[in-house]
């Protein structure tokens, strides 16, 4: 390919997707390039036995009209082109734990989220309400989450050195509630002694604001977007596994690919893991500081899944989310397991089809695995595009671990077995040699409140014409990502002209 692109994403995450799509909006002729056979990083999905599973993506937030996701995607073009189904109001996401028969709700509304907690904890009302107070304090803060250049209520000082655990537990003397109010933090792999509480916010408060179930899969959203940058002149290649950077007079002049391929552009924006990007950059001498401070960044922990499908008519879709726990000391410290005690919390999430479903033909079943469990076995390398066989004991090891997560799934959901028709596992090695980060991990580099500065990464790299984007950059998620996309979009485009930009768009819509 001969012509030169103003813009070159390498990685069709949702965060290269979202950007392609911005700067195409913006003007730009960009082009988007793909290892892999299926488009779309964490929202892509598999079918087996008929039955379609998200990797990624189980829920989103915030799309109901007004709200923060809704209008994004309204100005990208997909927020009514998605097929999602709004998930319990009292109770989209239960909070579960051994010996307790409570099933414990987060629920959609902020009034509606105090009030069904409360139930269980009337003397802790005032303290709930202090809870989401202080959610929205700190979300309210960040520019990118109101779609306000120019807020900035707290300043990022008084933000970033907080720490999740310690704001829960100063707002309730309560064990349980303390627990419950940090049960659902594998939604970012929360670290007690270093998850900062903006991280815990941001994940939390758009789920609190409306919770959506992507009807038969998240990878409608890539599709989507997919579709609206190639009608806005974009291209996006799948099978184009970048090479290395080309780099001239301190400037990436192109890229090439494993299939030989060289492809031209002014700016370059990588949506891959940082790590690997700068592993693609030679003959330019980076700072060996910056190097060093990617390169010892700390990945967030990997997840063994367990993907179950379902007798017909044999188990009952729930529209709702579990986060279980063998009880409320392992809600931060399930991470730290064990190997002879795990698992030591899991999430499970229920497929659906279609909106009015009685009946789930699967369940997702997520839970912290490292990667050193797995590393014996990571000289190998297996996708749809490239297969290769782990061996034997890669199997044996799966099927171990699947039954010893089912024994515990039974504890919640008796009688579970009577109704799987099979079984299918990813482990961190799956996630390493789909997603591209070394170690499998979930959501990006860890964000640690003790080391602020040496935790965040910027867009902007050390050769000026090559940026960074994705769930290391910012914020994870889908709100995350792409806000996250949007912040590096903000470098060409300049951060108020961009939010005006897609403001004015969603208030001609709405007339407001």
């Amino acid at each position: 390919m001969q012509e030169e692109f103003d813009i070159i994403i390498i990685g069709s995450g949702l965060g290269g997707l979202v950007c392609a799509n911005i700067l195409c909006r913006e003007g730009y002729k960009v082009l988007v390039l793909e290892k892999n056979q299926q488009f779309g990083g964490n929202l892509q999905t598999f079918s087996r036995d008929k039955v379609v599973f998200d990797t990624g993506v189980h829920y989103i937030g915030a799309l109901l009209p007004g709200q923060n996701l809704h209008k994004y995607f309204h100005y990208l073009g997909i927020a009514d082109q998605l097929k999602i189904q709004q998930m319990d109001l009292d109770g989209f996401d239960l909070v579960t734990f051994d010996e307790d028969e409570n099933e414990y709700p987060y629920a959609q509304g902020t009034e509606n989220f105090v009030h069904q907690l409360s139930l269980f904890f009337p003397e802790e009302k005032e303290s709930i309400r202090r809870y989401v107070s202080k959610m929205k304090e700190v979300c309210d803060s960040f520019p990118l989450y109101r779609l306000d250049a120019d807020v900035d209520y707290l300043s990022k000082e008084e933000i970033i050195p907080l720490k999740a655990s310690e704001i829960i537990n100063s707002i309730t003397e309560n064990e349980k509630l303390r627990a419950i109010l940090a049960g659902t933090n594998f939604l970012y792999a929360g670290i007690k002694d270093k998850t900062p509480f903006y991280v815990h916010a941001l994940s939390i408060n758009s789920y609190i604001e409306s919770s959506w179930r992507c009807l038969n899969g998240g990878s409608q959203i890539s599709k989507q977007l997919i579709k609206q940058i190639r009608n806005l002149g974009g291209s996006v290649l799948k099978h184009k596994e970048v090479d290395s950077f080309e780099i001239k007079d301190g400037e990436v002049e192109a890229v090439t690919t494993k299939d030989g391929f060289t492809y031209k552009g002014k700016q370059f924006i990588s949506n891959i893991d940082p790590k690997k990007t700068m592993s693609l950059i030679k003959g330019f001498p980076i700072r060996k500081s910056y190097l060093r401070r990617i390169k010892e960044s700390e990945d967030t922990i990997s997840s063994f899944s367990l993907y179950i499908t379902l007798k017909p008519e044999s188990f009952p879709y729930l529209n709702k989310n579990y986060y279980h726990y063998k009880n409320e000391s392992k809600v931060w410290d399930s991470i730290n397991y064990k190997p002879e005690n795990w698992p030591e919390s899991y999430m499970v999430s229920f497929n659906t089809k279609n909106e009015n479903d009685i009946w789930t033909d699967g369940i997702s079943v997520l839970t912290y695995m490292r990667y050193e469990e797995v590393k014996q076995w990571e000289n190998s390398f297996n996708t749809v595009a490239e297969k290769d066989y782990r061996g034997d004991e890669y199997e044996k090891f799966k099927a171990e671990k699947t039954e010893i997560l089912l024994n515990e799934l039974e504890k919640k959901f008796p009688n579970l077995r009577e109704c799987i028709l099979s079984t299918y596992v990813a482990t961190p090695l799956t996630y390493r040699d789909y997603i591209g980060s070394e170690t499998g991990c979930m959501y990006g580099f860890v964000k640690d409140a003790n080391s602020p500065l040496k935790t965040y990464l910027s867009p902007k790299t050390k050769i000026k014409n090559l940026f960074l984007t994705g769930q290391s950059i910012n914020m994870h998620g889908i709100l995350g990502v792409t806000i996250s996309a949007v912040l590096t979009c903000s470098e060409f485009v300049g951060r108020k002209e961009l939010l005006d930009n897609i403001n004015l768009a969603y208030h001609q819509k709405f007339n407001l």
